[in-house]
């Protein structure tokens, strides 16, 4: 049995996937399709989902009919979709936050992991690939581990159909998207490729919650690829391959003076600089690669994979802006290359008892290479010289092992017990490992009704490839110099987690109610901070850590109606800060050290609902409404102690209309984004690793058309 606590969006998605989708085509164009081919693709699908199912986990799912009812469609942000999910926390430079958690999240593509990067703003991910997503969550089965938040498992369309999309999507703030996607199939080969360019001026938050931001202009590129043949009924191989290359131009405040909020440098006798004619960029490209085998049986499933994911980022900065503003100007360069094998496998030894297991080894090697313009100052600090620079270099190589071997055994017809371990070593900049049980119990009492409870322990090592290599003592006598000398390198983390939930669907009404409750104890709790002009994330770790929180879901699916809500309630809180220290004021560290703080990414209340209406009959026939809505109780910022206060509550609202004309194969569509124009802001600038102010996007308006091919 295949236990799932499926949310309000998931109904939705499974509803509408069905309403909508067209009978799957394969073989060449102009024929009809191979119902062999068909019938073959899908049993392999099913049988790949099978091998790595959610046993008891909270999962909560989106398909790609549901992407489009949502205002934006495809054309959005992926993490905008997924803002949409319980328990998703919105925050600045596109981040989002599972179960406040700061990031500790796992994507996979077709059941392979995808290794992490080290974008900050980009989404390497594009919606129009997506035939559907999961997000898993809660106290995870044993074949999911080192990234525990939260598991974004992708399914990618795969062709069969011979034919594909090109549309033109545009709006507010000088936003243009243009994008083609193709997919069909030839003999017993599928195939799906897609493509979009992105360019507007609203490439990260506004800092000062204006309209139009200045100097915040994006390019961006995307690109995917799907590929797989079949070989016979019971075996296939596939690639999937995508990159991303973006460019973002750091926003500016107006009006501020470096000479007189600056720390009173000057550079060949200037000291003063408007902070309107900045001019700081970021570059953030990242390509991947998987090459899959899956072989199918009765009993034995199995799936092998190879993976890489190659990443670079650059940070461009405005160097005699910087340096009057902050007393120093840094250019950066960081790379990643990850390659990895993976092999997972389920084997039913009876009808009460399914085996599965795997293997994940991955080696990664990343690179920093930094130059920093500082000021030579003396014991006072004051500036005693021109600008210096101070270049730095530095590699290191990781190398992570996993294993896994857990039990599905069916106690009784309702019952499901699933029950097992992993071990997980890595060796990088630390070493460390450990043996994780996981055990979860799913009661089914009737034919609307699911239950579950569920024990994880959970090992994640700190996020290699923004582990820093910064030398302290280079930076002595200088204006870069850190306000500590402690730099303990971050450690993995280690957590207790706890939960349990229920769905009740109400008969046939189409009414779903779900409930899930968590606690996490953790040891060496990470999260990750901004510290300097580069945007590049630094992970340190609180030695404790505590967080907790509910998710309530409900949703309406009946006829052309599709509805969903969802709220949660969490808190997270640390204490004591044990790597990365000098990145810290002493003060700050001092009270930390003897108190629970609040994590600067915790939001106590968090709330997302949609609506949508179908109309199928009649002259309307091809028109879709909908809305969508997106609240936030505030972040936290700095009280009288460090995240001590929190931001103002705010609630965003969008609207989204379509028609289709089947005839021609022609789509138009209309989207309002925060309709009420409402001015919030998501981050203030305070707050433990918190850079900078980020205020979410003012009312824009997008028109899109869309001409099957």
């Amino acid at each position: 049995m295949r236990a799932l606590l499926v949310s309000s969006v998931a109904a939705l998605a499974l509803i509408a996937s069905a309403a909508d989708a067209a009978p799957a085509d394969a073989g060449e164009a102009d024929q009809p399709a191979s119902p062999e081919i068909v019938v073959t693709a899908r049993k392999l699908d099913d049988a790949r989902a099978a091998i790595s199912p959610a046993l008891g986990a909270t999962s909560y799912g989106v398909d790609n009919a549901t992407i489009q009812a949502l205002p934006g469609g495809d054309n959005q942000q992926f993490n905008q979709i997924i803002l949409q999910l319980p328990g998703v926390v919105q925050d600045g430079n596109g981040q989002f936050h599972v179960r406040d958690d700061h990031n500790n999240l796992q994507y996979r593509i077709n059941g392979t992991i995808l290794p992490e990067g080290i974008a900050v703003f980009g989404q390497t991910l594009s919606p129009r690939l997506i035939e559907s997503f999961n997000l898993l969550t809660g106290a995870l089965p044993a074949q999911y581990g080192l990234r525990s938040a939260g598991i974004i498992d992708i399914t990618t369309k795969s062709g069969f159909k011979n034919g594909g999309t090109v549309s033109l999507y545009g709006g507010s703030r000088g936003m243009i998207e243009p994008s083609v996607e193709y997919g069909g199939s030839t003999g017993s080969t599928n195939y799906f490729v897609s493509g979009d360019y992105r360019h507007s001026h609203l490439g990260i938050e506004s800092v000062d919650g204006s309209a139009n931001p200045l100097h915040d202009r994006t390019d961006q590129g995307q690109a995917f690829a799907y590929l797989d043949h079949i070989i016979d009924d019971d075996n296939r191989v596939s690639f999937v391959g995508g990159y991303a290359n973006q460019h973002f131009e750091i926003p500016n405040p107006r009006g501020l003076s470096a000479a007189a909020i600056g720390p009173g440098y000057s550079v060949g006798g200037v000291s003063d600089f408007l902070s309107d004619s900045l001019d700081e960029r970021q570059v953030e490209q990242t390509g991947f690669g998987q090459l899959a085998l899956l072989h199918h049986s009765d009993t034995l499933t199995v799936q092998s994979s190879l993976f890489a994911r190659y990443a670079t980022l650059n940070y461009y900065p405005d160097v005699l802006g910087e340096l009057l503003f902050n007393g120093q100007a840094q250019r950066a360069v960081k790379k990643d290359l990850t390659i990895g094998a993976q092999v997972d496998a389920s084997y039913r030894v009876s009808p009460a008892h399914t085996i599965r297991g795997g293997v994940l080894i991955t080696r990664d090697h990343g690179t920093s290479s930094t130059t920093t313009s500082v000021f030579p100052v003396d014991a006072a600090g004051n500036q005693t010289g021109q600008p210096i620079s101070v270049a730095e270099a530095g590699g290191n190589t990781e190398m992570t092992y996993s294993v896994y071997l857990q039990d599905e055994w069916k106690l009784a017809h309702s019952l499901t017990f699933n029950f097992g371990g992993r071990f997980d070593h890595y060796d990088g900049y630390r070493s460390q490992q450990m043996f994780s049980p996981r055990a979860n119990l799913v009661w089914q009492p009737g034919a609307f009704t699911t239950l579950h409870i569920g024990y994880a322990r959970y090992f994640s090592p700190p996020p290699f490839e923004l582990v820093g290599s910064t030398t302290i003592a280079r930076y002595v006598g200088t204006s870069g110099a850190a306000a500590g000398t402690d730099n303990t390198t971050p450690f993995a983390e280690k957590q207790h987690y706890f939960d349990a939930g229920a769905e009740q669907k109400l008969g046939d009404s189409g009414v779903s109610l779900g409930v899930d409750a968590y606690y996490r104890i953790s040891r060496n709790l990470i999260d990750e901070g901004q510290f300097g002009a580069p945007i590049i994330l630094t992970p340190f770790n609180y030695k404790y850590g505590r967080i907790k929180g509910i998710e309530f879901n409900v949703n309406y699916t009946k006829g052309p109606w599709l509805a969903y809500a969802n709220f949660s309630a969490a808190q997270a809180k640390g204490r004591d800060i044990v790597s990365s220290q000098f990145s810290f004021d002493p003060a700050d560290l001092a009270y930390i050290r003897n108190h629970y703080i609040y994590l600067d990414h915790d939001q106590t209340y968090t709330g997302s609902a949609g609506v949508s209406y179908r109309f199928r009959d009649g002259t309307l026939s091809g028109l879709k409404l909908g809305s969508d809505m997106l609240y936030g109780s505030g972040l936290r910022r700095d009280g009288i102690v460090p995240n001590g206060d929190k931001l103002p509550g705010y609630a965003q609202f969008n609207l989204a209309a379509s028609y289709r004309i089947a005839a021609a194969g022609v789509e138009v569509r209309l989207d309002v984004v925060n309709v009420g124009d409402h001015k919030y802001e998501i981050r203030d600038g305070t707050g433990v690793g918190v850079g900078a102010p980020q205020y979410g996007a003012r009312r824009g308006v997008f028109v899109g058309v869309s001409k099957d091919i």
